[in-house]
């Protein structure tokens, strides 16, 4: 099973999220074609009412154990609880530039 399916198959069953995006970030790294090392996730759950940041980080984490050892190299989380995600109206700001490995700004 491709890693993009194992991490949104455990995200909607362990946070039964109102909205999920998954981004493969992994190309704007200095890493080879095709990789599913970097990941950019949006996630808006009912489950983060009433959270701080770090709680809704260790929801995720949680979630992602097994991927996160054997897999993902990094992980952009955008976490929110419906109410905040109306509130920005969906819009994020996108993720920063890689400026490790090879890669040049």
């Amino acid at each position: 099973m491709r890693l993009r399916t194992r991490i949104e198959t455990k995200l909607i069953e362990q946070l039964s999220p109102y909205h999920l995006e998954l981004i493969n970030e992994s190309h704007q790294h200095s890493v080879p074609a095709n990789s599913e090392t970097h990941w950019r996730v949006t996630l808006v759950s009912a489950a983060f009412e009433g959270q701080g940041l770090v709680a809704r980080h260790r929801l995720i984490y949680a979630a992602l154990g097994d991927e996160m050892r054997d897999g993902i190299h990094a992980l952009s989380m955008d976490l929110m609880s419906p109410a905040e995600f109306e509130a920005t109206g969906g819009q994020l700001p996108p993720s920063p530039l890689c400026r490790g490995g090879s890669k040049q700004s």
